[in-house]
């Protein structure tokens, strides 16, 4: 843990405040698959979002969703086109929070500390998700790699989201539930927190994290202690 009191807190979006269970079954499905075939989904999805940055050719990153699901379906004979992968990728915008999650976001924001969202999901999709899921009001500042045309993990990202925050980096808290997201957010030189939601670990490479906790009301009462 560290003594330093970040000034901002970013947290990514997808697994590690929304529960994605609503589209792991639209995926699981469509793949004719279990929970194997959605981890090799999302895992081709972050795959190529980062091959689009290292290229310097910046798709959206549910186009790339898309993509990626029929990629898997062809190489499964499943007969699948880009609207119809679109269509099942739908359900994601529905998604809930994790149940600790909207009173863990107050007790920060009551707390006085800036929040914001940081994620690869497009902006209107960000916006879309957060307002469906009932925690929109609690950020400061919604950031989006798509004004900046490149994925997380890569530092840069991290760096324009300290800028947005009015601070530097090392005075920014990130919290995900990926190991790939934290080791980013540690290279650009956040302080940073693992949620080791289920089926989630941390890169055993990268360094450790400032704070590692099971859930956000957890890492909130840390932070207020």
């Amino acid at each position: 843990m560290s003594d330093k009191r970040p000034h901002a807190l970013l947290f990514d979006v997808n697994e590690t405040l929304l529960d994605l269970k609503v589209v792991r079954h639209s995926v699981a499905d469509v793949l004719k698959g279990g929970e194997e075939a959605v981890s090799l989904w999302f895992e081709t999805m972050l795959h190529y979002s980062l091959v689009a940055t290292v290229s310097d050719e910046y798709h959206n990153f549910g186009e790339i969703g898309a993509a990626a699901l029929v990629m898997l379906a062809n190489n499964r004979d499943i007969d699948l086109d880009m609207e119809t992968a679109r269509n099942v990728l739908k359900p994601i915008l529905t998604a809930q929070p994790h149940p600790e999650v909207p009173d863990a976001l107050k007790m920060l924001r009551d707390a006085g500390y800036k929040l914001a969202a940081l994620t690869n999901s497009s902006r209107k999709s960000m916006e879309t998700q957060l307002e469906n899921a009932g925690i929109a009001t609690y950020f400061d500042r919604k950031l989006s790699v798509e004004d900046i045309s490149m994925y997380k993990p890569h530092r840069h990202v991290y760096l324009w989201g300290a800028r947005q925050m009015g601070t530097a980096p090392k005075n920014c808290l990130f919290i995900a539930a990926h190991g790939w997201d934290v080791a980013g957010a540690m290279s650009a030189g956040m302080q940073t927190v693992f949620i080791s939601r289920p089926g989630k670990q941390i890169y055993p490479l990268a360094s450790s994290p400032t704070y590692l906790v099971s859930d956000l009301h957890l890492l909130a009462e840390s932070l207020l202690s």
